[in-house]
C-alpha cells in the first residue's frame, strides 16, 4: 500500500475511494479500521471512520488508531479526509485531529484543502465557496450538527487548534507547483504549521498535488487527492491495473436521512415521478411507533424503486431538536435506519441506495461491511461500491452525501447498481 487515508465518515471516504480509483490507483474502502492486513494488490486503503461528530478527544485516538494500521501496510503518504464543507464546530473535530496526526507523523507543511470543484467547492483568499455562494451563506449555516457560521477556512481553524496556521494565496497557486511549493516553505519558515491552501479548479489541485510529491501528510476533501496518483505513477509504483466491476440484482430500496437542499430536491423529485416513498418523522420515532421490520416489509412489496426519508426541512429539524435534543433525535433516526437496512438484507435486496453521512455510517456498521470494492461513478463524489455480506450474499451499495448529486441521483445510482 502507497497511499493511506483517513475519511472521517463513511460518505466522504467513498468519495475519496473514488477520486483515486478514477486516477487509476487500485483502491479499497475499509469500515472502520482492519483488524488483518490489506490485501497485496491495494494501492491505496481508505479507512473510514464515523468521527466526524464524536467528542474530539475519541475521533483522535481512533485516527491515531488507524495511522498506525496503514503505516504498518507500508504507506508513504496519508491524506486525512474530511467534507469539502469543512463540516465542524469551532471545538473540532479537524483541527484536533489534524494537529494529532501532524504530531505523530512529525509533519510540517500540513495542507488544508476542502476543495472539491466538482461539486461546487473552492477556496478564494481563504474563503470556502459553494458555488458562487460563500459557505456560511450556502445553506450549511443550518447544518443540524455543525452548522457552518464563517467562510474564512483560516479563522475557523484556528478555533479549533493552537497549532499554528498559514494561507497560500491564489496568487501563488496560479503559478504552479514552483511557485506553490516556495510559498509552502514561506509559510513554513514563518512557523504556520497547517497551511490552508487556495484552489479553484481541478487544474489547481493537480499542480497542488505535484507540489506536495514529498509531503508526509495532506488533509482536506477529496479534491486534495486528486493529484497524487501521479506522482507514484511517475515513479513506476502503480500497476495500471483497476479492478472490473459486477453489478447486482434484485431490489433496489433508498434510505435518506440527509436535509441537505441537494437531497431534498432528489426526495422531491422521486416523489412527482409517483414512486413510493415513506416519510420519517422526528416524533413518531421518538415515540417508537415505527417499526424497522414492518417499514422493510412495505419497501419489498412495492412494485417500483421505495423511498424511505426523514430529509425535513431545516426548520422542522430545529423543531424536533429542541423538543426532544438534538443528539437524542439524530441517534434515534439512524438507528432506526440500520435496523431498516438490516430487515431488508435479510430479505435479499440486492442494491441499497443511502443519503447522509450519518445514516450511511449507521447502515455500515449495522450491516457489519468490513471491506467495499469501489465502481463505477454514479455523481461527482458518489461512486457504486460492492461488498460481500457475512451471510455470503454480494450488496451492491452506494453512500452518497447529503449535497452531492442532482435530481435524479436516486434513480441514476439504481442503475448503475444494478449494471454489469
Amino acid at each position: 500500500m502507497l497511499l493511506g487515508c483517513i475519511g472521517d465518515d463513511f460518505t466522504g471516504s467513498s468519495d475519496l475511494a473514488n477520486t483515486l480509483a478514477k486516477q487509476d490507483m487500485r483502491v479499497t474502502q475499509y469500515c472502520g479500521i482492519p483488524d488483518r492486513p490489506s490485501a497485496a494488490e491495494v494501492e491505496a486503503g481508505v479507512v473510514a471512520l464515523k468521527s466526524r461528530s464524536i467528542p474530539a478527544e475519541q475521533a483522535i485516538e481512533e485516527s491515531l488508531k488507524a495511522l498506525q494500521w496503514l503505516q504498518q501496510q507500508g504507506c508513504t503518504q496519508f491524506l486525512f479526509k474530511y467534507c469539502s464543507t469543512f463540516d465542524s464546530t469551532p471545538e473540532g473535530n479537524i483541527g484536533p485531529v489534524a494537529a494529532a496526526l501532524a504530531e505523530a507523523l512529525d509533519a510540517r507543511k500540513v495542507l488544508v484543502c476542502p476543495v472539491f470543484p466538482g461539486a461546487g467547492r473552492s477556496l478564494f483568499q481563504g474563503h470556502l465557496f459553494v458555488n458562487d455562494r460563500l459557505l456560511n451563506e450556502s445553506g450549511m449555516e443550518n447544518h443540524p450538527l455543525n452548522p457552518m457560521v464563517d467562510a474564512d477556512i483560516r479563522r475557523w481553524l484556528a478555533l479549533q487548534t493552537d497549532m499554528p496556521v498559514g494561507h497560500v494565496g491564489f496568487d501563488a497557486v496560479r503559478g504552479g507547483r514552483g511557485p506553490i511549493a516556495d510559498a509552502l516553505e514561506k509559510a513554513d519558515a514563518q512557523g504556520a504549521r497547517l497551511i490552508v491552501i487556495d484552489a479553484v479548479s481541478d487544474d489547481d489541485l493537480m499542480e497542488i498535488g505535484v507540489a506536495a510529491a514529498d509531503l508526509p501528510l495532506l488533509t482536506g476533501g477529496s479534491g486534495i487527492g486528486m493529484g497524487l496518483p501521479e506522482n507514484f505513477r511517475r515513479r513506476g509504483l502503480l500497476s495500471g491495473a483497476g479492478g472490473g466491476w459486477r453489478g447486482v440484482a434484485g431490489p433496489c430500496v433508498v434510505l435518506s436521512g440527509s436535509c441537505s437542499g441537494a437531497t431534498r430536491s432528489q426526495v422531491a423529485r422521486h416523489k412527482q415521478a409517483g414512486l413510493p416513498a415513506f416519510e420519517i418523522e422526528a416524533d413518531a420515532v421518538i415515540a417508537g411507533s415505527l417499526d424497522p421490520r414492518e417499514l422493510a416489509g412495505w419497501a419489498l412489496s412495492q412494485p417500483a424503486m421505495p423511498l424511505i426519508y426523514s430529509s425535513a426541512d431545516p426548520k422542522a429539524v430545529r423543531a424536533a431538536q429542541e423538543h426532544h435534543g438534538a443528539s437524542r433525535v439524530a441517534h434515534a433516526i439512524e438507528s432506526l435506519f440500520a435496523n431498516i437496512a438490516t430487515e431488508l438484507v435479510a430479505k435479499d435486496m440486492g442494491r441499497l441506495v443511502v443519503a447522509g453521512g450519518e445514516t450511511s455510517g449507521a447502515v455500515v456498521e449495522a450491516l457489519a461491511i468490513s471491506e467495499l470494492e469501489v465502481g463505477p461513478e454514479i455523481a461527482p463524489g458518489a461512486p457504486a461500491l460492492r461488498t460481500e455480506l457475512p451471510n455470503g450474499r454480494p450488496l451492491a451499495i452506494t453512500l452518497k452525501s447529503g449535497n452531492f448529486g442532482g435530481p435524479d441521483f436516486f434513480a441514476e445510482a439504481a442503475a448503475i447498481l444494478g449494471a454489469t
